[in-house]
């Protein structure tokens, strides 16, 4: 039993595999940054950044960009070691598969599931919120418990029943990813294109408009509550709006499906990082600049702020490009999602149906299907708030293993050839480690809770079906793995 909880796979085996893989390599590596600005920049920018200035930071939620950027960066350098060195499906699961054991594998690939689900349900219900405020410009509105979660007390009295918009939109995604990745990331960069192009625009043109009274104090004085404002606001505030960097990863989800990943992989890692960490910061600095961040806790800020400085038209413009933000966030988290799907079920860990590559489409249909309806199912049920909160302490948790994962390779196989380094080892994985504990440790109490009690329901399947399925598969036990679908 000890022996197969600790069983690693090669790195040989895990290479071999990808390039074995059912999944065509046709992503070039502008296809990878656009794919990790379009799943960075989403509800992070359009939504979070007004609940963490109003709750927790403060104008100081530029400082928890920072924060949570210099920590992104430090785990982006391990990442982007990993995906040029280890080019296959499944990112943090398949390295930890490689440098950890089976058990540590399952562990990160059950909290990936929490995270990337939960990641595409968050930005749907953001994408409702700014679909809903749209659709009020032209006259037209939606049944109100048709747009929020059950219980959520509604302003005309009584309670919402689901959110339907976003169970919609995470539906029609589905189906698009279902039908081919060029068709994906075609629409994914026209996409970015526009939402980028909206947010440089609302940046210099609130940078205009800003009250520089408004920052004054930077870092306002906590209340006595740690968490709420003052420096450790701060800390919350960069773990809470961690969410918002976690798209850059799926760029190492992709790496198998790269025409040249070993040179794609880090180019997409960092360049998405970087552009994405540089866009928060000037927005949280001009979005504070023009409001007060007490009035900040709304669905849609920044167009909240854009209406501040009487710019209605351009309000418009806003939301259209927080709708496409969001969408291509959505998009992006569960793209990442299905491809961990499929390299736990190759490896056994999961049910063989989850390997089955469509035959026409080429892509992991059911896998993407599954997700796809647990995701909305989630965004149509559960909250906002509890959603982030969950979806950052499980990235926080899996760039643990990341960093641990350079640190061990590094000792087991160092002649191994590595297209990108981490510079400055151990010092960088050492440096990710401490970063991403400490934004762990300014997280609410009940985070950890829930994140726990997800982990003992992901234990009890793998020792109910995984461990016993997964020793079946590498044994040769007959059952297809990578069934096309019928």
């Amino acid at each position: 039993m000890v022996r197969s909880l600790i069983a690693r796979k090669s790195l040989a085996d895990i290479v071999a595999s990808g390039e074995a893989a059912q999944l065509p390599r046709s992503l070039s590596a502008f296809d990878l940054v656009a794919l990790g600005v379009g799943a960075t920049i989403g509800a992070g920018i359009f939504v979070l950044t007004g609940t963490a200035a109003a709750n927790y930071a403060g104008p100081g939620l530029t400082l928890s960009f920072v924060l949570g950027g210099i920590a992104c960066a430090f785990v982006a350098l391990c990442y982007a070691e990993l995906a040029a060195m280890v080019p296959a499906p499944g990112s943090t699961y398949t390295y930890a598969y490689a440098t950890l054991g089976e058990l540590c594998a399952w562990i990160i690939g059950w909290d990936l599931v929490l995270e990337y689900a939960m990641s595409a349900a968050t930005v749907a219900v953001g994408w409702s919120g700014y679909v809903r405020s749209l659709l009020a410009h032209a006259g037209l509105r939606l049944p109100p418990v048709l747009t929020a979660a059950p219980f959520t007390a509604l302003p005309g009295g009584g309670t919402a029943w689901f959110d339907l918009p976003a169970a919609a939109i995470v539906a029609l995604l589905t189906l698009l990813l279902v039908r081919g990745n060029r068709e994906s990331t075609r629409l994914n960069a026209a996409m970015v294109a526009i939402k980028v192009a909206i947010i440089v625009s609302f940046v210099g043109i609130g940078a205009a408009h800003v009250e520089t009274g408004l920052w004054s104090p930077l870092v306002p004085e906590n209340t006595g509550t740690f968490g709420e404002y003052g420096w450790s606001g701060v800390l919350r505030g960069a773990g809470v709006v961690f969410f918002a960097f976690i798209g850059f990863e799926t760029v190492s989800a992709a790496a198998g499906e790269t025409r040249r990943p070993q040179r794609d992989a880090p180019i997409g890692l960092l360049g998405s990082l970087a552009i994405s960490t540089l866009l928060y910061v000037a927005v949280a600095a001009v979005l504070t600049g023009l409001v007060p961040y007490r009035a900040l806790d709304v669905p849609d800020p920044i167009a909240k702020a854009v209406e501040v400085i009487g710019l209605g038209a351009f309000a418009v413009a806003i939301k259209l490009g927080a709708i496409l933000g969001l969408t291509t966030s959505a998009l992006a988290a569960l793209y990442g999602q299905a491809r961990i799907f499929y390299a736990m079920a190759r490896d056994g860990l999961l049910p063989p149906a989850f390997a089955r590559v469509h035959p026409r489409f080429h892509t992991p249909a059911t896998s993407q299907i599954a997700i796809g309806a647990v995701t909305a199912l989630a965004a149509a049920l559960v909250p906002i708030d509890l959603l982030g909160e969950l979806v950052s302490i499980g990235t926080l948790f899996a760039f643990v293993v990341i960093c641990i994962a350079v640190l061990v390779l590094r000792r087991t196989d160092p002649a191994r050839p590595r297209p990108f380094r981490v510079p400055g080892m151990p010092v960088v994985p050492i440096l990710g480690i401490l970063s991403c504990l400490g934004l762990m440790l300014g997280l609410p109490g009940d985070t950890w809770l829930r994140l726990g009690a997800w982990l003992a329901l992901g234990l009890a399947i793998y020792f109910g079906y995984g461990r016993r399925a997964a020793r079946s598969c590498r044994a040769g036990a007959p059952g297809p793995v990578e069934a096309p679908m019928p």
